[in-house]
């Protein structure tokens, strides 16, 4: 497991390596941790508006989900749970949300996380939501 302030990232031996899908198997949380839970964030900017690129929501919902975090002293470092709701998922949004995450967490583990295919989302043209649990 990889050590952390609040939590502890790992890949257990015997599952497959899911880092090549930009996320891990097990995350523990220490006791006593302080825990923020962020909504699910879309991809929409601070005006409402949204990109038609899914590539472009990912980037702006993750760092809607920065900006969340960091209201409470937070950052993406601190994130051990994700939930992804994908519109129309495919692989190819696969490849391009692997992208944004490794672009948002560099070559550190990712956060545990589980993508659900969804037939829409809360508004017209929204393509991705981002639900993230944080341990301080």
């Amino acid at each position: 497991m990889t050590q952390t302030t609040a939590f502890q990232l790992g890949n257990p031996e015997g599952l497959y390596d899911p880092s090549g899908n930009a996320y891990s198997h097990v995350a523990e949380v220490r006791a006593g941790s302080r825990l923020l839970f962020i909504a699910g964030q879309g991809g929409e900017d601070s005006n409402g508006r949204l990109s038609p690129l899914f590539a472009e929501q990912a980037r702006q919902a993750l760092a809607n989900v920065e900006l969340a975090l960091a209201s409470r002293g937070a950052s993406l470092a601190q994130v051990f749970k994700l939930t992804l709701l994908i519109v129309e998922h495919s692989e190819a949004r696969l490849r391009q949300w692997v992208a944004e995450a490794d672009r948002a967490w560099g070559p550190h583990m990712k956060p545990t996380c589980t993508l659900i295919p969804v037939p829409r989302l809360a508004l017209d043209g929204m393509l991705v939501e981002i639900e993230a649990v944080a341990a301080l």
